[in-house]
């Protein structure tokens, strides 16, 4: 009788023991899939971000019949820094800092061309 109270406790632990490990498993799997996905997220954020300023750099800048008003150039300034990108940044501020309209033009692309290549896939 004792033999088999034993063999049964040693069954159960065994048991118990391999639902742990089944479960370590199944978690370290779901952590890594949870990675993923907030990466996979956060590249949509900024794709986003970077679409929307794309949009609002066209509409107020490429498709403008008059000089950019004060008000505008805040609103893209403000977009520009939300997408808290150094390098477009940068290229931005060389964009706004251009002398001459060949200059400008040049910046311009750039900065689209930029803006673009940081959109991501998955």
């Amino acid at each position: 009788m004792n033999k088999i109270k034993t063999t049964l406790i040693l069954i159960i632990v065994l048991i118990l023991l391999a639902a742990n490990v089944f479960l370590g498993v199944k978690y370290i799997s779901l952590v890594k899939e949870l990675r993923q996905t907030q990466a996979a997220l956060q590249t949509q954020k900024t794709n986003e971000k970077v679409l929307g300023f794309l949009k609002l750099f066209i509409k107020e800048v490429l498709k403008a019949e008059n000089e950019v008003d004060f008000e505008t150039r805040l609103k893209l300034e403000n977009a520009v820094r939300s997408l808290e990108d150094e390098e477009i940044l940068t290229q931005w501020k060389k964009f706004t800092e251009s002398k001459t309209e060949a200059e400008a033009q040049e910046e311009v692309k750039n900065l689209l061309e930029m803006l673009v290549n940081k959109i991501k896939t998955q």
